[in-house]
């Protein structure tokens, strides 16, 4: 039997070289998690692979995956973001950096509803990015308003990444939503600032509109009944939840529901674009269980082989402070951001870390945020980051791939600094939960 340390190096060294080689994730780890449990206990020993697999993906929790992202894709096809774009454009756009300031807002708004970042990102890059360069903004602030307003998704709840983090890592997903709310928020103030900032400092970077295109303070206020629709769908879902009314399952069919009526109302609801949802649901759905189940693989054979507590171990035997070890685990996050994709690295790294923070005696909630905020930059950082290739996809013509990374530069700096924030000043992330939970 190959003893836990070099089975941890032979393991990690394969499943590099897969996917350098383009190896999806979800065969890297669980082909080569099968292949090693036939070669060290036999092709019987398999079953314990399915069972385990079975066991993870039948979670009740995890039903709420399909629904959000199916609430997200029904949303993002009924055309309640091009109402509220032409609501923040009235009410903001006037001031100097009002359209990207307005477009991180509306992107606050749709994490709220969907718990995806890809809607957001996509939504907005269609909408916003040629509104804003059609009034001469820097090409950068406009794509990097998009980019990383849409990030937002993943951390403010309802979030899909969130559900899949407390189901490996076995904490309260009620309690993980509340503690992303101030942390997201904290987020979305800093992009704010920043734009206004920089186009108080730069007018000529995001000049606001045109005096004869400035509409009246009473047709302001009329746009405002924009609101009206998301802010109902988003009190339900998360007052179901945090109201302890129903389970996050629940909830999540009842937020599926209200986006039918949404859709219904706004008279955006066609049986074909109800097919094209149910289909993309079905897709990335599928996609993000395949992951599970190889990574539920791969954490079977880690726990088995004794590897988990062997790193456990070698780290707390280093005798370093807890925020060096806490510091080194969020610059290995990072990197990890760079070249892998959030529920690879979740179903990877959490098994890992988690027991390890436990014994250093950190709140597990207050930690799952700060591994959250890690996989947002990650969906921004070059190479794998998604929200860059989903903005390049719907960007205009002419908008480079290097302009996309350039753009977003000030953007992770400024989420780096919020993820400093909440390790210097725990309470921002643990107040709300204590305050809703006790």
């Amino acid at each position: 039997m190959m003893n836990p340390l070099t089975f941890s190096l032979v393991y990690f060294a394969s499943m590099i070289l897969c996917l350098g080689i383009g190896v999806p994730i979800a065969i890297a780890l669980g082909g080569l998690s099968a292949i090693m449990v036939a070669v060290f206990w036999g092709p019987n020993a398999l079953s314990m692979l399915v069972l385990r697999a079975y066991g993870t993906t039948s979670s009740f929790e995890l039903l709420a995956i399909p629904l959000f992202v199916f609430m997200a894709n029904m949303l993002e096809r009924s055309e309640i973001a091009d109402d509220l774009y032409e609501a923040m454009s009235k009410i903001a756009g006037a001031l100097p950096g009002g359209l990207a300031a307005g477009t991180v807002v509306i992107c606050t708004i749709f994490a709220a509803m969907s718990g995806i970042s890809g809607a957001a990102t996509v939504t907005m890059g269609i909408l916003a990015v040629p509104a804003m360069m059609a009034r001469r903004y820097d090409t950068r602030l406009a794509l990097g308003s998009v980019a990383a307003g849409g990030s937002l998704g993943i951390l403010i709840p309802p979030s899909v990444t969130m559900i899949i983090y407390a189901t490996v890592a076995q904490v309260s997903v009620g309690k993980l939503f509340v503690a992303g709310v101030l942390p997201g928020l904290l987020l979305a103030f800093f992009f704010l600032l920043y734009i206004f900032v920089r186009a108080r400092l730069q007018p000529e970077l995001a000049p606001g509109l045109p005096e004869h295109e400035v509409v009246g303070w009473r047709e302001r206020v009329s746009s405002l009944k924009a609101l009206i629709f998301p802010i109902a769908l988003v009190v339900t879902v998360l007052g179901m939840i945090l109201g302890g009314i129903t389970s996050i399952s629940e909830a999540a069919a009842a937020g599926a529901l209200g986006s039918v009526i949404v859709a219904v109302i706004k008279r955006g609801f066609r049986w074909q674009m109800f097919h094209e949802t149910a289909v993309n649901t079905l897709l990335v759905s599928a996609l993000v269980f395949w992951i599970v189940i190889g990574a539920s693989a791969f954490a079977t054979l880690f726990a088995a082989m004794g590897a988990s507590n062997l790193i456990n171990h070698m780290v707390l035997d280093l005798g370093l402070d807890r925020y060096v070890i806490l510091v080194f685990m969020m610059v290995l996050l990072l990197v990890m951001g760079t070249v892998m994709e959030t529920t690879g690295i979740i179903m990877i790294a959490v098994p890992v870390m988690t027991p390890i923070i436990l014994a250093l005696g950190f709140d597990p909630i207050w930690f799952g945020i700060l591994f959250i905020i890690n996989m947002e930059i990650g969906f921004l950082t070059p190479p794998f980051g998604y929200n860059l290739f989903y903005l390049k996809g719907v960007a205009p013509s002419g908008i480079q791939m290097v302009d996309i990374y350039r753009s977003i530069v000030p953007f992770v700096l400024l989420m780096i600094g919020g993820l400093a924030v909440c390790i210097a000043v725990p309470g921002i992330v643990t107040w709300l939960p204590a305050l809703v939970f006790g």
